[in-house]
């Protein structure tokens, strides 16, 4: 059965090509940006469904005042930290993202991190713009034979892979679903974390912030990875523990860390901030959907997956974003 979507509010900045792929489908868009919670609560009441990207919280108290009326929630982005997934299903809110949207992104700013750990650019740039001359003191290292540890297969993991092959990285994972054939295929050696560890030189994240992955770097598994381990989170704030990376770096046990993500952003908490100015640290303000193309494509894979909902288009039938499914049974 179609959801029968006629009304969206566009709560942040999205690209004006979501805005025209949905009035071309008969759609009508009203936008109004970042509204505080008591403003948005009188204004979803009017609307079939919401489009957020990061700033708009969708809570529980937002869901229950459109309750009756909203139907679907959709994120401009991956993942959906920023919308109670929980209480949208409980008032039959679908709540979508757009998971293939900026992984193209998110993975060539993984890489680039990659490189910026192994020879230290940031540093030298500034060194020079204070016009100094330390060749000798920027000396790095060949990416060439040394081992990256992909943890987490998905989309961007694999693309992560994909890339550093051809700069003749040896590739291992981890993921509890990719199985070994899939790994295989993109040329990474699947292994468990307990293999992984010892072998790494370098380890990126590519999973879900969820129970099981928080603190998935530790003081523990750092005590069990080579002496000069570099880590680096494109992911999620929290997927690595800060203390355990910046007491690792005090010591000497890790060699470097890159980080675009916080568990508090903009980060506030000191251990955050000691980390972010630590010298053999790249920090960088949640960049990895910042590129023209990436806001582009998350922004048309929202509005194409609210023409499939409909079922108004032989184009788009396509709603693989959606994260509840129990909510989506409700108009089936």
């Amino acid at each position: 059965m179609p959801l029968n979507i006629k009304n969206v509010l566009v709560c942040d900045a999205v690209d004006k090509s979501c805005v025209e792929l949905l009035e071309e489908h008969g759609i009508n868009v009203t936008y109004k940006l970042k509204l505080p919670v008591d403003e948005l609560c009188k204004e979803v009441k009017n609307f079939d469904a919401a489009i957020v990207r990061s700033d708009t919280k969708i809570t529980a108290e937002v869901l229950a005042a459109g309750a009756g009326s909203l139907k679907v929630v959709g994120r401009a982005g991956a993942g959906v930290d920023n919308i109670d997934v929980a209480a949208a299903t409980t008032h039959n809110v679908v709540v979508l993202n757009t998971p293939g949207g900026n992984s193209i992104s998110a993975c060539e700013l993984t890489c680039i991190l990659i490189g910026a750990l192994a020879r230290p650019v940031v540093p030298a740039g500034q060194s020079m713009k204070e016009g100094r001359w330390d060749r000798k003191l920027y000396s790095g290292n060949e990416l060439y034979g040394k081992t990256l540890a992909v943890l987490g297969l998905g989309r961007i993991g694999r693309e992560v892979a994909i890339r550093m092959k051809t700069w003749g990285m040896r590739v291992i994972g981890y993921d509890p679903i990719t199985t070994e054939a899939e790994a295989k295929a993109v040329g990474i050696e699947k292994l468990t974390l307990e293999q992984i560890w010892p072998l790494a030189d370098y380890i990126t994240v590519h999973t879900p912030l969820i129970p099981a992955t928080r603190n998935l770097i530790s003081t523990e598994s750092l005590a069990k990875c080579k002496q000069g381990v570099k880590v680096i989170n494109v992911a999620r704030g929290g997927i690595i523990d800060e203390q355990a990376v910046l007491d690792a770096l005090q010591s000497g046990k890790c060699a470097g860390a890159a980080f675009d993500v916080f568990p508090e952003e903009p980060p506030k908490s000191e251990v955050t901030k000691a980390l972010i100015n630590h010298p053999k640290v790249v920090a960088t303000p949640h960049l990895g959907a910042s590129t023209a193309e990436a806001q582009v494509r998350v922004a048309v894979e929202v509005a194409e997956q609210f023409i499939a909902l409909n079922g108004t288009s032989p184009k788009y039938t396509s709603y693989a974003g959606v994260i509840n499914k129990d909510a989506l049974a409700h108009y089936q």
